[in-house]
């Protein structure tokens, strides 16, 4: 009995040996450091390799050589009347307003560029950008929300430039649909970037993006084309972004996306982010959309837009069946606009587009960006699916009409210390004057050109140097063929009577 007791511990003392020899072993397996096979690079393929990453670096250098000296640091300032009852203290309020790309770029950023105006009732913000030269004469290209409502722009170069130089900027135009302003400095010999063809560009290839993140100027980041053709991003009207993962902070607004030979592919403007910073989501305006934008701003001071006249809707599955179409890449047509382009040429609503002059259309943002890029006046060829079949419809392209600026940041008006707005009916019998033509003076800058002028608040101009105008598009444009230095003759009518006003804007000399 003692001898089967005495087995029977034994044996299960062996067993828990056993079991711990097992159990160590295992721990042997895994703080037992792996055992890795070295393989040897030889000399050549090191060289090789180390040769090709160099190649690649200098690439980059090059890039950033080539576009540094265009890029500039673009700095806004704007007066804000607060809401009412809310306290005058730094960091009310963005200083880009109530903008979408609070939601992009988030609010610790916007906040810290608030700052009291030392005036009653109003507040000072300042908010920065960048910007990049696209000329020798000064005209520069940023995002219309860098400057929007500003009433007073900086753009400073940096060392690259050779010299850090500062300028007031004034602004020729904007374009909110797409986000983009044109400015002017009074400089030549600037050294202008160079576009590529953004259509030529290809998801993978290498980019860099160059601003003023938080300000640190002349901050160069890399990446990758992540996607083309983005969409639905919630930021413009007009969307057609590249993304990209270089790193895009706040700050770099405005400034350029190159490719490694240092040419223009998009302009960055916006982020996705939930921290404030980069999260690898930017988005940048294409460069061909940038430049017809900015030819159209240099030209006349706005952007003229092709229009149909259409309400459309993309299709689903569901759609599509009750239409017996075929697949869902199209665009129905869900209402005519009476007397539009496309009343006019017979489309209809429950029409299917398929074709825009040619190119296949899939989703209602192409069709609305072809239709906008398409000069009006010009005849386009619509291809529709109806009644079972296809036919092809010839469109004459109307002109999108928009309202026209009022005073905009830093533009020839707000530069005369005014803001205006068109006349119409309505608004001249409320001034008990006669005509109908002309522009409204709506508010008057203290100590400004127009005050100085003798340019009051509800005054109508209705000529400028003899030659009418309609609207403020068209005193803009006259503005904009005009020497201010050497004034200009305007004709203003005050109720029933009519004055001349002699306007002067003179070159800051300094």
């Amino acid at each position: 009995m003692f001898g089967e007791r005495r087995f029977q511990m034994m044996t299960r003392h062996r067993s828990l040996v056993t079991g711990l020899t097992a159990v160590l072993g295992i721990a042997v397996l895994f703080v037992t450091p792996p055992v890795i096979a070295h393989t040897s690079v030889s000399p050549g393929d090191l060289d090789r390799a180390l040769t090709l990453a160099d190649d690649l670096s200098v690439a980059f250098e090059h890039a950033a050589d080539v576009v540094s000296p265009s890029v500039v640091n673009v700095r806004a300032t704007m007066r804000v009347q607060p809401a009412n009852g809310v306290q005058q203290f730094r960091g009310f309020e963005s200083p880009f307003g109530n903008s979408p790309f609070r939601e992009f770029f988030g609010d610790d950023f916007f906040d810290r560029f608030q700052a009291p105006l030392p005036r009653s009732g109003e507040l000072l913000r300042q908010g920065q950008g960048t910007g990049f030269v696209v000329s020798e004469d000064g005209y520069i290209l940023t995002n219309n929300h860098v400057v929007e409502n500003a009433t007073e722009i900086t753009v400073q170069f940096s060392e690259r430039a050779g010299s850090r130089t500062e300028y007031t900027a004034e602004v020729v135009g904007t374009d909110p649909a797409t986000d983009l302003a044109l400015l002017k400095i009074d400089a030549t010999g600037l050294t202008p970037v160079e576009f590529a063809d953004s259509d030529a560009v290809r998801i993978g290839q290498w980019v860099i993006a160059v601003g003023n993140p938080f300000g640190l100027e002349s901050t160069i980041t890399a990446g990758i084309v992540s996607a083309m053709g983005r969409t639905r991003v919630g930021i413009t009207d007009y969307e057609n972004f590249i993304q990209t993962d270089a790193a895009i902070n706040p700050g770099n607004s405005g400034g350029p996306l190159v490719d490694l030979r240092g040419r223009v592919i998009g302009v960055n403007t916006a982020i996705a982010t939930r921290s404030g910073g980069n999260m690898g989501i930017g988005f940048a305006i294409p460069s061909n959309l940038a430049r017809s934008i900015m030819d159209s701003l240099r030209d006349n001071g706005i952007v003229t837009r092709g229009w149909l006249g259409v309400m459309i809707q993309d299709l689903d599955e569901g759609l599509a069946q009750s239409f017996d179409f075929e697949g869902t890449e199209g665009v129905l047509i869900s209402q005519v606009q009476k007397g539009s382009p496309a009343d006019d040429a017979g489309l209809r609503v429950g029409d299917i587009i398929t074709k825009f002059n040619g190119e296949p259309l899939a989703r209602v943002d192409q069709l609305r960006l072809r239709v906008a890029a398409t000069d009006p006046g010009d005849k386009v060829d619509i291809v529709v699916f109806r009644d079972g079949r296809e036919r092809t419809i010839k469109v004459e392209i109307g002109e999108l009409e928009q309202e026209a600026p009022v005073a905009t940041s830093g533009s020839f008006v707000d530069t005369l210390g005014m803001q205006l707005r068109d006349l119409d009916s309505a608004i001249a019998s409320q001034l008990g004057i006669e005509t109908e033509s002309g522009v409204v003076v709506t508010d008057v800058e203290p100590f400004s050109p127009a005050a100085r002028a003798g340019l009051r608040s509800r005054d109508v101009i209705t000529h400028v140097q003899g030659e009418p105008v309609d609207s403020v598009r068209d005193f803009r444009r006259e503005l904009q063929s005009r020497d201010l230095d050497r004034g200009v003759r305007l004709t203003v009518v005050s109720g029933e009577a009519q004055r001349f006003v002699f306007l002067r804007v003179p070159k800051d000399r300094g």
